[in-house]
């Protein structure tokens, strides 16, 4: 819209730049039809607000009936108000693991995980997905278990890819990259995959039949320019496969 400023964020603060393209993904896959599991989130939500909850009855029941008649309440308060604080630091480190995205397009799920590292403006995602598959009368839940393939593909790029030098977000390059990058990211947003930095030929000709085969993978390097220097990403795809640097 004409006149109103876009707005932007410090270039120089990593948190900044990551907290705002993990704010972005979401709202981007969504756009593409994915639906969305919240069961990270929520479970996170449930364990703060239940430890908020102990405190504040425990501070109520202190201030209205007095120390003598709650101190042995308050004991074991405390005690749940700790194990619950455990358990979410146990949840956010051990489970959600930096887990930004969860969701399912078509039987395909996805789980996108972000991650940076200090004093370096790389961005670094971690997309594991397969094809789900459903339990029937002629497999069994364990039988249909076994069959799911998962797929992981770990990709970094640096933040200057989609900030410009204000400090804005330009959209349009980050889904370019997730969607050349990210087979299924690019099977259901095949205008938005770069063609000669993609390795998938399907992602190439768009082929929407992707969706259902693309946790059989493949291994790609990247060599773009979008808008700046060159760019030097690493792409690493399945439990073994060997990464390979753009030059």
């Amino acid at each position: 819209m004409e006149g109103v400023e876009r707005p932007k964020i410090s270039v120089y603060s990593i948190t900044d730049l990551k907290n705002t393209t993990d704010d972005t993904l979401p709202n981007y896959l969504n756009s593409l039809q994915f639906h969305q599991s919240h069961v990270y989130t929520d479970t996170r939500l449930l364990l703060s607000f239940a430890a908020v909850a102990i405190a504040g009855a425990t501070f109520y029941l202190d201030y209205t009936l007095g120390w003598d008649a709650t101190k042995a309440g308050t004991f074991w308060a405390v005690i749940v108000y700790f194990l619950l604080n455990g358990a979410l630091t146990l949840w956010i480190w051990a489970v959600e693991k930096g887990r930004v995205y969860v969701g399912e397009l078509n039987g395909v799920e996805l789980h996108i995980q972000s991650r940076v590292e200090k004093h370096n403006p790389m961005y670094f995602v971690s997309a594991r997905y397969c094809t789900s598959i459903k339990a029937t009368k002629t497999t069994t839940a364990a039988a249909a278990e076994q069959q799911q393939k998962w797929r992981t593909v770990d990709i970094q790029a640096p933040f200057s890819r989609w900030f410009d030098e204000q400090g804005h977000l330009v959209v349009q390059h980050l889904q370019q990259w997730l969607a050349t990058e990210i087979p299924v990211v690019g099977g259901a947003d095949p205008k938005n995959v770069i063609p000669q930095a993609s390795g998938v030929e399907k992602v190439r000709r768009g082929d929407p039949s992707l969706l259902q085969t693309a946790f059989e993978g493949a291994e790609t390097g990247t060599d773009t320019q979008m808008g700046g220097p060159r760019l030097r990403e690493k792409k690493v795809v399945g439990g073994g496969g060997k990464g390979r640097a753009g030059r």
